[in-house]
């Protein structure tokens, strides 16, 4: 199926590869604390908050499954 636009993530791509648990809960609230102050008018501003924190929040699972010892 195809789309008119593109997706912030691909189905197939992998998952990252993430820091350890808490190293990625630390980015995390990080990244969190960042993008709240961001312009919600500013269409480049919100691009990025939700490229970011898809990026983060995927690496944030990844390292909940990889101390789980699940998805390996």
């Amino acid at each position: 199926m195809t789309t008119s636009y593109d997706p912030l993530h691909g189905p197939d791509e992998e998952p990252p590869f993430p820091a350890s648990l808490d190293g990625e809960l630390k980015l995390t609230r990080e990244l969190l604390a960042e993008v709240a102050t961001a312009n919600i008018h500013d269409h480049t501003a919100m691009l990025k908050a939700a490229a970011g924190l898809n990026h983060r929040i995927r690496s944030l699972v990844a390292a909940i499954d990889a101390e789980r010892g699940e998805g390996q």
